[in-house]
């Protein structure tokens, strides 16, 4: 694969490591189209594979209108960042992106560095410090990879939350009275994007009585210009369902945090992947040519939320009632009624709490006042 800068003594094999990981991937039969039964029911056969590998790949879910529109959404999010980190000023002296916001939004790193692995953030969830490959000279001392709260600072990607057949899967798999979980934007620059140390999501329902293969819910990854093994995220097949997994002892295992039974993402411009919040996955530093820019958002079972008290690393510990859920899910219905305006010939999905309830809402200049800071009641378990 073509690249920018490499892994030195390490690029023969992470090479190797890199086709391998493609070719089982293609083989685990977990892509396709997103495709609903004569009954409105998620193709079974979809459900199987999801539940089987622990992730799907939705085939030209985007809509090609869709992905111009997050691109454009994407230059205007580059040109506001800080200047660097710190800063309250972009490169054009205006107030920055997110400098008067309070909830936490950027996330910097050096290029092709690894910020979490081996550190204690996120409860010390990446045990395990990834390769990191010198970065070309010149470059920033740091460069923004992950953008919290993202549906603030785009529309495009508030339209992508309000996707009927993404909305449909994610009750499917969840239930139709499935909750918001966060929402972020990952942006993996060539020759400078960070790598993620293996992990799991999830805290809090580890220990549970009642925990199961889908007791921490899950995430979308639709993908602006596609992914590769290179600069995608891998995860590890079926690693949702053996609980607590000993990520060290893997890498000791494998001598090598190239993991030899973990496969890549791959996905076009507009795929849009489902991975479950437990699979060990993480991703290495893009040194390739290509972008890697993701509209990321996640959801769960509102019986893994509801009266549960967790918090800590996406947002600050609560005990999650239905008043706190019902405002955080008001995004929902923001975002169903910005697609709906963009898109008018889609059925918009209906979202059942929100039927119940009689609850209707309008995406208009009220509403984009209503949502900041809006992802400091994310509902992180």
């Amino acid at each position: 694969m073509d690249t920018i800068v490499n892994y030195g003594s390490e690029e023969a094999a992470m090479q190797a490591y890199l086709r391998e990981g493609e070719k089982r991937a293609m083989a685990l039969g977990n892509r396709g189209p997103i495709r609903f039964t004569e009954k409105g029911e998620l193709d079974p056969a979809i459900v199987e594979a999801y539940w089987r590998c622990g992730f799907y790949v939705f085939e030209g879910a985007l809509r090609k209108d869709e992905l111009a529109d997050i691109e454009v959404d994407l230059h205007d999010i580059m040109d506001r960042l800080p200047v660097e980190k710190g800063a309250t000023v972009d490169r054009h002296g205006r107030p920055a992106l997110a400098s008067d916001c309070k909830a936490p939004i950027l996330h910097w790193a050096r290029p092709l560095g690894d910020p979490w692995g081996g550190t204690d953030a996120a409860n010390g969830r990446h045990p395990v410090k990834m390769i990191e490959p010198k970065a070309a000279d010149g470059l920033p001392k740091e460069v923004v990879f992950l953008l919290l709260g993202s549906l603030q600072f785009s529309d495009a990607s508030l339209r992508v939350y309000g996707h009927p057949g993404l909305l449909g899967v994610a009750a499917a798999i969840n239930g139709p009275d499935f909750t918001p979980f966060n929402e972020a934007l990952w942006i993996k620059e060539p020759g400078k994007g960070a790598s993620v140390a293996w992990h799991q999501d999830g805290v809090t329902h580890w220990d549970s009585p009642d925990w199961d293969q889908g007791s921490h819910g899950f995430n979308f990854m639709g993908q602006l210009y596609g992914c590769t093994a290179a600069n995608g995220v891998w995860v590890l097949p079926g690693s949702h369902k053996q609980g607590r997994i000993d990520i060290r002892k893997l890498v000791v295992e494998a001598g090598t945090e190239r993991l030899p039974d973990a496969v890549p993402l791959i996905c076009a411009p507009g795929d849009v992947a489902i991975t479950n919040r437990q699979a060990l996955h993480g991703s290495f530093a893009n040194t390739s040519k290509d972008w890697r820019v993701t509209v990321n958002f996640g959801f769960h079972r509102r019986k893994s939320i509801l009266g549960v008290t967790a918090g800590g690393i996406h947002n600050k510990a609560a005990t999650y009632d239905e008043a706190r859920i019902r405002e955080r899910a008001r995004l929902i219905g923001y975002a169903i009624d910005a697609r709906r305006q963009r898109f008018p010939d889609e059925a918009p999905f209906a979202y059942q709490p929100h039927v119940r309830e009689g609850l209707t809402y309008r995406w208009d200049d009220k509403a984009r006042a209503d949502i900041r800071d809006y992802n400091l009641l994310d509902l992180s378990i």
